[in-house]
């Protein structure tokens, strides 16, 4: 049964404190080690959920320790993060059932592929130099919206799901999806005037 408590000492430098109960008990002993995201430090006040146990002297200590909404967030997240592949794995699987039917050349998914993971690796860069506050360092968002229209949305709505990156800023994701739906308007629009050259590979 998980406890829900209150964060009433935290030592950072020595990473532990302890947590009181809410409802009723004595205070629990609460090291960094079990909480579940040691990305976020704790702070004096935090509200988290936690199991109980005892150490080698019977002393009350805390486990499986989350800050309070975390993994409602986390399964929010989580979600959030299918669509885009399963997006992408039915534009892949489109492409390949019309190279089948020989409506669309090979090399079609394969330049969509190859830009693709050249946009993920770019919006991988941009976060790592943003991580490090490397500004000037890091990638344009014109170049990337720029490779999104040219046929690397795939690629860069893998980034923004799992990455997580640009995957909250609302300008940028509107004429993201602008250009995602250009690109597959161009497509169309190239299939059915039978513009695309029939190159052997």
């Amino acid at each position: 049964m998980r406890i829900k408590g209150k964060i009433t000492q935290w030592d950072d430098a020595k990473g532990f404190g302890f947590i009181q109960p809410l409802l009723q008990g004595e205070r629990v002993f609460l090291h960094i080690k079990a909480l579940q995201n040691r990305t976020r430090r704790p702070a004096l006040g935090e509200v988290v959920t936690y199991t109980l146990a005892k150490d080698d002297k019977g002393r009350l200590q805390a486990q499986a320790v989350t800050f309070a909404g975390e993994k409602r967030k986390l399964k929010a997240a989580k979600a959030a993060s299918r669509w885009p592949l399963l997006l992408v794995l039915v534009f892949v699987a489109v492409l390949l059932a019309a190279v089948v039917i020989a409506e669309l050349p090979l090399y079609v998914p394969i330049f969509y592929a190859g830009i693709s993971l050249l946009t993920f690796t770019l919006y991988w860069w941009d976060k790592r130099k943003a991580q490090a506050g490397h500004s000037h360092k890091r990638t344009p968002e014109s170049t990337l919206q720029f490779m999104a229209l040219l046929g690397g949305w795939p690629g860069a709505l893998l980034a923004q799901g799992y990455l997580r990156h640009k995957s909250q800023k609302r300008s940028f994701l509107a004429v993201f999806y602008l250009s995602l739906l250009l690109n597959l308007a161009a497509l169309g629009w190239l299939l059915n005037s039978s513009l695309l050259p029939d190159i052997k590979i």
